[in-house]
């Protein structure tokens, strides 16, 4: 089959005009010009006139099980406030809301444009009820210390499943450095929320703060309290490495900018704002060497799942990025947090035949932007060469 358009975004070199991609058994043979594609490849054509061709985006952090909880929480006054506030709602939940809200959740992916999820899961016992997802999902196990981790069979995707499993401590001030140990050693893919809030800094620099007090009112040992930056001490303490894929990162000290070199970071712009968390710090990370991805985090603390809403709040925070560097963020950048490099967010030979098509006139020079700056739901898509949304 190939696949033609005005515009081909390959993510691989500039944008491609009058661009096609020739895809065999759900794989990328060949990425090009549509006449020297037609030449060398056979098989139907589909043509998308009036669209750009690009590859499907990539959601690095997101919590599907909360998608009912949708302006179910206003913004409290502090993130521990909030933590408090989303406890008590999801008491009233059972599994079928929650595999209610997966599902919901994943059709809204879908509609935006998203073909990859790194989903976070809280309950990994959904995991024997929920259908094979309708896009590719790496499955991470959220561990927590009130909880045991879950036992190796629930590590077992069923068949049909694309992606793949991993593993995520919560954050440092609910998962103990044993668990973080024993993620680092489990062979799997690790995420974590690492410095949030200034409220979590408090807690580990200062040994004060509203998170500390919550805390320690409900029996947590606070011993590992009060010995610095939050960020250093995972570092001194070996609980964070390479490959580990940071979400948020909003706390960061001067001198800890280096520390972060080579580390995956996931930024969710409008969950960001709705906690009102201080700048972030994008170009310090990525001046560092981070590799900076997007997510949207859940709708507990966002008004929906476009990835598309995000880029726009991050042109809008840093508004000198180059509309390049916004769209890797959502494609190449997170295909290298999941290790994913040349396999998906790009066009190209041996990749995933993972795409997504938006309606766009503009010329080849202005289509990255339009591209970022497209609000509508997305009318095409392609998993794995396997059409599953019509122009």
């Amino acid at each position: 089959m190939i696949v033609r358009a005005p515009v081909v975004l390959a993510m691989d070199g500039p944008p491609i005009a009058n661009g096609a991609v020739a895809v065999r058994g759900g794989t990328i043979v060949g990425v090009g010009k549509y006449p020297e594609i037609a030449k060398s490849f056979g098989g139907p054509v589909a043509d998308l006139d009036g669209h750009v061709l690009m590859p499907g985006l990539i959601n690095a952090h997101c919590h599907l099980d909360y998608t009912l909880l949708r302006r179910a929480i206003s913004p409290r006054k502090s993130f521990t406030e909030w933590i408090k506030r989303i406890n008590a709602v999801k008491s009233a939940l059972c599994d079928e809301d929650y595999l209610t809200g997966i599902t919901r959740g994943f059709d809204a992916l879908k509609r935006w444009g998203t073909t990859t999820v790194l989903n976070i899961e809280s309950f990994p016992g959904l995991l024997s009820k929920l259908p094979v997802p309708p896009i590719r999902t790496w499955w991470f196990h959220e561990w927590i210390d009130l909880r045991h981790p879950p036992e190796r069979h629930l590590y077992k995707l069923p068949k049909g499943w694309l992606g793949g499993v991993g593993v995520s401590p919560h954050a440092p001030y609910t998962a103990s450095a044993k668990m973080y140990l024993k993620a680092r050693k489990s062979g799997k893919l690790v995420t974590t929320h690492l410095a949030e809030s200034s409220e979590e800094q408090a807690m580990f620099r200062d040994a004060s703060g509203p998170l500390f007090e919550f805390l320690k009112s409900i029996g947590r040992p606070m011993r590992d309290c009060g010995h610095g930056p939050i960020v250093t001490e995972m570092f001194r303490r070996r609980l964070i490495g390479p490959g580990t894929i940071l979400a948020h990162v909003n706390e960061v000290e001067d001198d800890e900018f280096p520390l972060l070199r080579g580390l995956h970071i996931v930024h969710c712009p409008r969950s960001h704002a709705y906690f009102g968390h201080r700048h972030f710090a994008w170009k310090r990370l990525r001046d560092a060497g981070a590799n900076l991805c997007l997510g949207t985090d859940s709708l507990a603390s966002n008004d929906s799942l476009s990835l598309f809403a995000e880029m726009q709040k991050l042109a809008e925070n840093e508004p000198s990025l180059r509309p390049q560097e916004i769209l890797a963020a959502a494609t190449v950048n997170a295909a290298l947090a999941l290790g994913e490099a040349g396999r998906l967010g790009v066009l190209r030979k041996g990749a995933f035949a993972d795409m997504i098509a938006v309606p766009c006139d503009a010329k080849p020079a202005a289509s990255v932007a339009a591209v970022v700056a497209y609000n509508k739901r997305v009318p095409w898509m392609h998993l794995g060469g396997v059409r599953t949304r019509e122009a």
